[in-house]
Order: C-alpha cells, then structure tokens, then sequence
C-alpha cells in the first residue's frame, strides 16, 4: 500500500450562517490520487480549493460522504499545519512531554536537539511565538518520532522568505532517508521548486492535473503570440487564455504549441501549471457571451 491513497472521495458542505456572514457551499468532488512511498508529492491549488478538506479525511478528522482517504497508521505521521494546534499556554518543553505519550517512537533527545537547532526557547509559551518560530516548533515535534510520512498543510504561508528556505532545507535533510514521504499542500509553489516530484492539482474541489513534476512540466508550454496566431481552434485548447493589446498569451500541451509558427514558447514552471490548468479553456461560445 502506498503512503496514503485517495479514492473517489467527496465530502459536501453546506451553506452557513456565521457572524462574519454566509460561508459558500463547497463540494469535494470524487477526488482520487496516491502518494507514493519515497517522494515528495506537492498538493498545490488556490485558497479554498480543497486542499485541507482532503488532508483532513486522511487524518479521519473529518468523514467523506463517499469514497476513502486511507494512510499509514497515525503514530507513523508528521504533521505540520499553518498554525501550531497546541494549548496556547504550553511552554516549548511541554509540547513534547505532552505529545511523547503519542507516539512509541518519540525520543526527547530528537526533541531537544530539534528545537535548539531552530533557536526556539524551551520557556515560551506557544502563544508567544511568531509564525516562524510556530512553525518550526510544529516541525520539532513531527519528526521527534521518526514518522515515515510528513503532511505539511500550508505550512509556510504568512512566513518570511528565510524561513521558507529553512522549511525546504529541513524537508530536503528528511527526504535523504528513501523510505520518508511527504505530501506538501501549499499555494506558494516556489516552495516546491527544489522538493516536487510528484504534483496533484486541486481546483474547486477537484484534480485538474497529477503526475511527475517532469512529465507535467514537459507536456505543456507557455506560449506568447500576436493576434493573427490566435486562431479558433487555438483558443479553444489554450489553458488560461490571457488577451493583450498586442496579441495573446497562454499554455497549451506541448505537441500543439510546437506546432504553431510565428509565437514564442517557454517551459512552464510549477506556479504556470497550477494557475493555468485551474483557469482551464474558454471556449468559442463563452468568449463571445453566448454561453
């Protein structure tokens, strides 16, 4: 069995009234993907697409209306969320003495020696912690058990960009044992750049795009072309068609774009896949206002 396998899982949620307004209906939509034992799967989409709907059901945080969401056994998982879920009053050091009864794997030295690399005081209250040092806390405690599996739901958003790199040089030391796995969700794809070797693609709450990084990248192109090389049958198949006073701009599979004349072609990067495959293609009808 694969670290975690997702299968037709779809989970709706309704319509509510809160004091901040009416929440949007959302529907988790027969999502299905695996992530593979050794590799670093990045989980990318926009806000509210789905992401940590997904990452809950596997964790059994939340249950599907259909499908499953099934992994390896808790104690043998990582996880590091977007803010540390822990009592805010906790000191530093009691994180660890509350989370070690847990986890049969948990070693105190791993802990101590985690949290002194990452400059944090063991005397702070959690509450106190800037977002960086939050998360690097989160990290302290998920590999003080040797998990073989991390999931990382959005872990660096709101951080400085030094600490987003101490994020991949922590994940990339992780990743020297062959037998760890992660699975990476975030919306700032850079932070994947160096890590990725597996995407999943999530857009309002479906997969719109899974494969290697390098498969993914190399079968589509960004393409750039005046207005005389943007014919019908083009922009019926070009993904994120994006108009200028000079011309278009856009991506297509690659075979296509290699095809054309007369337009510039460049290799996309994790940022251009998600973003261009989530807009999807406008077709004739609906660029012309009569969908």
């Amino acid at each position: 069995m694969n670290p975690i396998e997702v299968s037709h899982l779809t989970k709706h949620f309704s319509s509510i009234v809160t004091k901040r307004g009416r929440t949007p209906e959302f529907v988790l939509d027969d999502v299905s993907f695996t992530v593979e034992r050794g590799y670093v799967t990045g989980f990318i989409g926009a806000n509210g697409s789905g992401k940590t709907t997904t990452i809950k059901a596997v964790l059994g945080m939340i249950h599907p209306d259909s499908g499953t969401a099934a992994t390896v056994p808790h104690e043998r998982i990582g996880v590091v969320f977007d803010a540390p879920p822990y009592n805010g009053m906790w000191r530093v050091r009691d994180v660890g003495r509350g989370l070690s009864r847990f986890f049969p794997t948990w070693s105190d030295e791993a802990f101590d020696r985690q949290i002194a690399g990452a400059d944090l005081d063991p005397a702070k209250r959690v509450k106190d912690l800037s977002r960086g040092m939050g998360m690097r806390l989160q990290m302290a405690a998920a590999l003080a058990h040797a998990p073989e599996l991390l999931i990382l739901d959005e872990p660096t958003g709101g951080l400085d960009p030094l600490a987003r790199s101490e994020m991949v040089d922590a994940l990339a030391d992780y990743m020297t044992d062959e037998g760890h796995t992660v699975l990476f969700s975030t919306h700032i794809t850079t932070d994947l750049d160096r890590l990725a070797d597996r995407l999943v693609i999530l857009d309002h709450g479906r997969v719109v795009g899974a494969g290697t990084t390098d498969e993914l990248i190399s079968s589509m192109r960004i393409v750039r072309g005046g207005p005389e090389t943007l014919t019908v049958d083009v922009a019926e198949r070009v993904f994120g068609l994006r108009r200028t006073s000079v011309g278009w701009e856009g991506m297509l599979a690659t075979e296509r774009a290699e095809a054309l004349s007369g337009v510039v072609l460049e290799e996309p990067t994790i940022e251009d896949l998600a973003i261009h495959i989530a807009k999807g293609v406008q077709h004739s009808e609906e660029e012309n206002g009569h969908a």
